[in-house]
């Protein structure tokens, strides 16, 4: 196993203890991007990444540790392609304010309906990916920032990909940094981006009526 810490702009003193730690501890490693973003980040940790599978929590912990081998045992043994925690699913427990619960069911509603996705939660801070996935699909996904995970999962869904969910515990962190109303807006620009690629491939794909020849 190995542990890598991505800080992409960090302003406070996480930088500084990544890299203590990196020295201090075996298995441990940082990166560091000078622009924000968790797509950013998640795409240079995991395409640099010799793993056969690849995953990241948020740093924040809301999810518990023990909750990992859960996630990445179906990975490591063929069962799926993808594996993502889950907030909305049966058996998850959440502990989080009413407001981002609300955001959160709506936006996975919208996904379910503009997308048709089937995967419950798009946003929690805890998925794995087989490494030759994320070769073949993290080089298309085009989003840097939140919406990554969403492009990442639908890409995944479109291509019939396995996909599966594991019931997590998750509190929310107060001192969260995530600023909702502009990241909502930005997904929402994302799924009209999705939608609009769908209808073209859609498109280009229906087959031209044949010319009907006139009678002489």
């Amino acid at each position: 196993w190995r542990i890598t810490i991505a800080d992409n702009a960090s302003t406070d003193g996480t930088l500084a203890v990544a890299r203590r730690l990196s020295y201090e501890l075996d298995g441990v490693e940082v990166i560091h991007l000078r622009a924000k973003g968790r797509g950013r980040a998640l795409r240079a940790a995991w395409l640099i990444s010799d793993a056969r599978v690849v995953a990241y929590m948020d740093v924040d912990l809301s999810t518990e540790l023990n909750a990992l081998l859960p996630l990445v045992a179906p990975l490591l043994s063929g069962h799926s392609d993808l594996a993502i925690g889950s907030r909305l699913a049966r058996g998850a427990r959440v502990q989080r304010s009413r407001r981002r619960e609300l955001i959160s069911r709506a936006y996975n509603r919208i996904l379910r309906v503009a997308l048709r996705a089937r995967f419950s939660d798009a946003q929690c801070g805890f998925k794995a990916v087989r490494a030759d996935v994320v070769r073949s699909l993290v080089p298309l996904v085009r989003d840097e920032e939140w919406f990554f995970d969403t492009e990442l999962l639908i890409l995944a869904q479109r291509r019939c990909l396995r996909i599966h969910e594991v019931p997590v515990d998750w509190v929310e962190d107060p001192d969260s940094r995530v600023s909702l109303v502009p990241t909502a807006l930005a997904d929402l620009r994302g799924v009209a981006r999705l939608m609009l690629h769908r209808e073209r491939r859609q498109l280009t794909l229906v087959p031209r009526a044949p010319r009907m020849l006139a009678d002489r």
